[in-house]
């Protein structure tokens, strides 16, 4: 009786911080997949670059932070892509204060490779294998393009699930914004 009050005590708890529950296992935070939120701090992901670089983002603290979760087999992303290139890397790549990278999801280096070359963008890309960076950000059947920014704090900020062009255009506002800041 006691392991059935705990357990409901939980469930009424995640429930009622709008944390979805499936067979006693979190699922996620919101219909979009994410299981994280606007408000809540980034987790310190750790980004092995295409280039040969890593980085995470606690050492990324004092910049603005995008991360677009992307993968070649999907076709929302390639059309996403060349937008987050002309309106956002361009415009932004030569400030200090921010960084910009594309989490390929379960990829390998000479497919992303490719793929970058293949959809014309000139912004960092940075593999994840078993697409376990993905899985601290979104639940791991959910599906990509997403972007994740995350102010000089390390807060998230703004959080985006397949291209819309009023929801692009409102994140580049706010990346805008906390820029400015």
């Amino acid at each position: 009786m006691r392991t059935f009050l705990s357990y409901a005590f939980l469930i009424v708890l995640f429930v009622g911080l709008g944390i979805k529950v499936s067979n006693g296992e979190v699922v996620s935070k919101d219909d979009r997949g994410y299981i994280v939120e606007v408000g809540q701090m980034a987790p310190d992901l750790v980004l092995h670059l295409v280039s040969g670089d890593t980085v995470s983002l606690a050492s990324l603290r004092g910049k603005v932070v995008m991360l677009q979760f992307t993968a070649s087999w999907c076709s929302v992303c390639r059309k996403e892509m060349p937008f987050i290139e002309s309106e956002i890397w361009q415009k932004y790549k030569s400030r200090n204060d921010f960084f910009l990278a594309g989490v390929d999801r379960d990829e390998p280096l000479d497919k992303v490779q490719e793929f970058g070359k293949t959809v014309g963008i000139t912004y960092p890309l940075a593999l994840d294998p078993g697409a376990d960076i993905f899985a601290r950000i979104a639940l791991k059947e959910a599906g990509v393009t997403r972007n994740v920014i995350i102010d000089k704090t390390g807060k998230i900020v703004y959080l985006t699930r397949l291209f819309n062009r009023e929801e692009f255009d409102a994140m580049k506002e706010k990346i805008a914004e906390i820029l400015e800041q």
